[in-house]
């Protein structure tokens, strides 16, 4: 019997992080039925855009309170979890704080930990205060009802409780007390406890000690259902985020190559050899019909709203939220992945897509690919992409472009220019001069 709380704490700590394994298998299928992507830019370029923008949060700070605040929270949470290593010892080995034998440095290390734990606990109360009590406008718009505002509180409470769990562990822990070294901020709550009995006191240790581990591994489970799976994903986002220049866009090689051949009917080497795969479909109309980055991006979105308060159609009442443009997209792509697991790894049709279900035609054409949202994006999402590839796939496989943007294209198409003025007369402007 002496051994049987160890036998559950590995029970418990094997079950979490299978299930966190099972997440992520999943995760990556579902990214993985995104169409293939060539990642332009060199490697150094790319670890640099990690390291400033990932690692440095150097986009968070353009908005100063909350960018501090989300550095305290990050940095807290990461250091912090470090002590997360000496919970696992101790419950697999029925040990008890197994690196208090480091002496002095096990004591600036925990005191560091509790230090951070109380400024992370102040920043999260912040966020939830200006999510719920100030109110700021971008966490309401219309696309932030329902579970996405419920998702967000969540998550602040999970860390509200951690932050607080650790601390009462530390406070309570007597020997821990005893030894004077580390408890700095424990310190001021043990006085709380010093009423009770010394097996009360033990008991609220060893319930703040499991309910702690138990927590990190059931907010480990709970990210793959949550805006935070960006704590995952940030990094490669950024990795793996287009380091062109904003404004170029990509083209269809296909469609590239007929162009300049209507040019230079003589250039045969233009010509799509006839062995070749034609494409099954122009554009984008379901998740299927994007590449993967556009997938990670979809899944590494944080709802921040930060593309949406800057993109300059939604501030003049236009329906579309960049955001909202992420969200669909990672939600539509969930209901496929839950399509696959629901028929043995295969897709069967459902009568629903990405277009239309999801996201209008009247979003797409309110863009006015000014790169606004991505440019404004903390982690190096691209919205744009998935507009312009959805927009691609309305103009080629639908005909279904807005009426001037037809007439444009008819103009250009008959008279080489988007003007309705027949070529012959593109000088009559000159003759009274």
């Amino acid at each position: 019997m002496a051994y049987l709380p160890n036998a559950i704490f590995a029970v418990v700590l094997v079950s979490g992080v299978l299930l966190f394994l099972r997440n992520i298998k999943k995760l990556k299928r579902n990214i993985s039925l995104g169409k293939d992507v060539s990642i332009d830019g060199s490697k150094k370029e790319r670890w640099q855009n990690v390291i400033l923008i990932a690692l440095g949060q150097s986009k968070m700070v353009r908005r100063p309170v909350s960018g501090i605040m989300h550095i305290i929270v990050y940095i807290g949470f990461i250091v912090i979890n470090i002590e997360v290593l000496e919970i696992v010892l101790d419950g697999l080995f029925g040990t008890h704080r197994l690196f208090s034998h480091f002496g002095s440095l096990y004591g600036v290390l925990i005191g560091t930990f509790e230090v951070l734990a109380a400024l992370v606990l102040f920043a999260v109360i912040v966020f939830w205060w200006r999510r719920n009590i100030q109110r700021i406008a971008r966490f309401f718009n219309p696309e932030m009802k329902g579970w996405p505002k419920h998702d967000a509180n969540f998550i602040l409470y999970f860390e509200m409780v951690l932050m607080t769990l650790f601390l009462v562990m530390n406070a309570t822990d007597m020997s821990f007390q005893n030894m004077a070294s580390g408890n700095v901020i424990s310190q001021f709550i043990a006085p709380w406890f010093s009423n009770l009995p010394d097996s009360s006191i033990h008991f609220i240790e060893r319930a703040a000690w499991w309910l702690h581990i138990v927590g990190i591994l059931v907010f480990l489970n709970y990210l793959y259902f949550s805006k935070h799976l960006h704590i995952l994903l940030a990094f490669p986002n950024v990795y793996y985020g287009s380091v062109s220049p904003k404004g170029q866009l990509d083209n269809m090689q296909t469609v590239t190559d007929e162009v300049k051949l209507m040019l230079d009917p003589s250039a045969d080497h233009y010509a799509t050899p006839a062995n070749d795969a034609v494409p099954e479909k122009f554009g984008a109309s379901d998740v299927q019909d994007l590449n993967w980055l556009q997938l990670l991006n979809a899944y590494s979105c944080t709802e921040c709203g930060r593309c949406t308060s800057e993109c300059p159609a939604n501030q003049t009442g236009k329906l579309l939220s960049p955001r909202k443009v992420m969200m669909d997209t990672r939600d539509r792509l969930q209901e496929v992945g839950d399509n696959i697991d629901a028929n043995n790894g295969t897709f069967q049709p459902d009568g629903k897509q990405l277009l239309g279900d999801y996201i209008t035609t009247e979003e797409l054409w309110a863009c006015t690919s000014c790169n606004a949202c991505v440019e404004a994006c903390p982690i190096s999402i691209n919205p744009l992409s998935i507009i312009m590839d959805m927009r691609r796939y309305l103009v080629m496989e639908q005909s279904a472009a807005p009426m001037e943007l037809n007439n444009m294209m008819s103009n250009i198409e008959n008279n080489g220019a988007p003007w309705p003025y027949n070529q012959m007369d593109r000088l009559n402007w000159s003759e009274n001069k």
